[in-house]
């Protein structure tokens, strides 16, 4: 079957003129004066409207725990 009505490039150019991809809307966080997403709290410090929601400190903490087993568990099959 062939296509009976065509639109032409214009047509179909002024119907996408609206697909155009925005910036995403950021505020500056008022702890620590880093830019984060509207409505969402700062990953930089956990911070949401001025109150601490997330501890920072204790994912790095954590992370930095498992890097070191990481390193050990390395070494223990290295060696």
């Amino acid at each position: 079957m062939s296509v009976r009505m065509r639109h032409t490039k214009a047509h179909s150019g002024k119907r996408r003129s609206h697909h155009g991809l925005k910036m995403p809307r950021l505020s500056e966080c008022v702890k620590c004066n880093e830019m984060h997403l509207r409505h969402r709290l700062c990953a930089n410090c956990g911070t949401y409207r001025e109150r601490e929601v997330i501890d920072v400190t204790a994912d790095l903490a954590k992370k930095e725990k498992k890097q070191k087993e990481k390193e050990l568990q390395a070494k223990k099959l290295g060696a």
